[in-house]
Formats: C-alpha cells, structure tokens, sequence
C-alpha cells in the first residue's frame, strides 16, 4: 500500500591591502567612535569574491539517516566548499502567500512530514539563525516586498540536507518562502535581487527537486530504475542549463505531458529556478551530484560558481 507522506516541505576577509585602504579613506572623511564601529565597518563590506549558488535535490526525508550515495555527496560537498558566513535556504517547503524571510535568531528544527520512523522526530538541528541578514533582504530587495517572519525554523528541505554538509550545525542558517502565488519567471526575476549576498559571504541554497512525483513512486525501493519520462525530463532540464538558455526552464509547462508528469505541482522545482536566476556570466556550472531515487524523484544538485 503507498505509504501517505507529507513532504511539505566565501566569505573570504578583504584581501589585506584592500581592507588597509579601506580603513585609511574611512578614517579620512568618517569619525570612528570606537574600534567596534570600525571593525562593524570592515566586516559589513562586500568581499570582491562570490560564495558559490546551489541547488540540491533533497528527496526523500529518511536521506538524513542513510548512508548512500547521495548524502555521502553531500558530506564531501561541505568539506571540499569553503565554510560560509551563512546559509540561505529556498525551500520547497516553505510555501507562502507573498514572499517571506525569517528573522528568527535561534531556528527550531521543524518536522513537516508523517509516517516516518521515530527517530526521524527525535533529530536536532540547532543551527543560529541570521535575523542582521534577513532584514537586510527585507530591505534590499525591490523586486518585491520582503516580509519578515519571527518564528519560522528550518524545514526539512534545509536540515535534512545541511545535517550532511555542516554536521556541527555552527553556521547560520535562514530561510526565504516561495510565494505560491506568482508564477516561474517571478521567482526567477526576484533571486536577481539576492545576488549582493554572494559578495557577503552568503550562500544560497535551493532545495527541491527537479523531477517529483510522489503519485507515483515506488516507496519499498530508493534504489528503482527511474521511468523513461523522468530521466527524459531530467535530461531536458540539464540540456537547458548546459546551453545557458534558461526561458525554457521558466516556460516548462509548454512541454506539455512531459512536463506535467514531472512537475505535477512545482513547488519542488521553483528552487532550481532561484539557483539559474542567480547565475551571473563569471559563473561556471556543475552537476555535482546526477541521480534518482523511488523511480520518478530526480537527486540532481547544481552548483554555480565563478
């Protein structure tokens, strides 16, 4: 019988001569109050670097206690990537009316499915929050009205994932809705306005997946051979993103059956387009994990950087 689930769902210091610079033309034509308001100065400034973009296909939630092939990409993916100031997560689980970001310093671990083991319920993920980031975003952005939200933690969209990467659960981590009301190229247009956070240390995590239908997965099995449409939609995805052209992604429901076979409601699929809309010329593309779980769930993770 199919099992009834709910998923609902660097910052590198400024080179030392840039940041001398910095201090000498501060001190010149701004008074400093203290050492404090200078060292707020310096580390508020944009680093000429960029944190790199990602998109993960999360998957099944059990993925945070399996040992695979998956999470072990995972473990290496956080290791091998320089620690960021701060992570923000798009995730498919945070569904919203208008766009939303949290300000909660101290996110609770949210465990937004059922019929899972217990075990499942009884995991942590203390990570702090970064509300001085977040009501950045609310300010910042002017695609949209950002509202700030107080109380909402960290779905299993982002912890299941960031358990893997930063095991210690020492960075910050904080997450932006998807307005469910507004269509693709809304959500493609308004990552444009996140760009800054690159330069500040931010990472930006999109976590969905590419192909998802639970209708019709085979639950007893992660291991299935994925059905022909979805490795033929997976492979269009990628085709597209390879190319560079990106309408296509955006305007996918023009790919009729297809389309709706492996996207039959997209909120698993808008965070890869957070992730494109994202990409900047400088910025190379890598598929850093290719693969499918239960049959007819795509695990492939993107990753742009310059």
């Amino acid at each position: 019988m199919f099992k009834h689930l709910f998923w609902s769902c660097v910052y590198k210091p400024m080179q030392r001569r840039e940041a001398l610079k910095g201090i000498v033309t501060l001190s010149i034509s701004l008074p400093m109050t203290s050492l404090h308001d200078l060292k707020n100065w310096v580390s508020s400034k944009e680093s000429s670097d960029k944190m790199p973009v990602l998109f993960v296909g999360h998957g099944n939630p059990m993925n945070v206690l399996w040992d695979n092939a998956f999470t072990r990409h995972l473990s290496a993916l956080g290791q091998r990537l320089e620690a960021p100031k701060a992570v923000l997560v798009i995730s498919a689980h945070w569904l919203s009316r208008g766009t939303h970001v949290a300000t909660n310093p101290a996110p609770p671990t949210i465990h937004d499915f059922g019929g899972f083991p217990s075990e499942m319920y009884e995991i942590q993920y203390p990570a702090p929050g970064a509300p001085d980031l977040a009501m950045e975003i609310a300010q910042r952005v002017h695609f949209t009205e950002v509202h700030t939200d107080e109380e909402m933690g960290l779905d299993h969209g982002a912890w299941t994932v960031l358990r893997w990467m930063y095991p210690e659960a020492n960075i910050p981590v904080f997450q932006m809705s998807i307005d469910a009301t507004q269509g693709p190229t809304y959500h493609y247009a308004l990552a444009k306005d996140l760009a800054f956070l690159r330069k500040r240390g931010v990472m930006i995590l999109g976590s969905g997946n590419i192909v998802h239908n639970l209708r019709i997965l085979d639950w007893q099995n992660p291991e299935a051979t994925p059905f022909d449409w979805a490795k033929e939609f997976d492979e269009k995805v990628k085709t597209q993103i390879l190319n560079g052209d990106h309408q296509p992604l955006i305007d996918y429901l023009q790919w009729g059956t297809l389309a709706k076979t492996a996207v039959p409601t997209n909120d698993h699929y808008l965070p890869m387009l957070y992730t494109l809309g994202l990409k900047e010329k400088s910025d190379e593309v890598s598929f850093t994990y290719e693969g499918f779980h239960h049959g007819s769930i795509s695990m492939r993770c993107i990753q742009l950087s310059s």
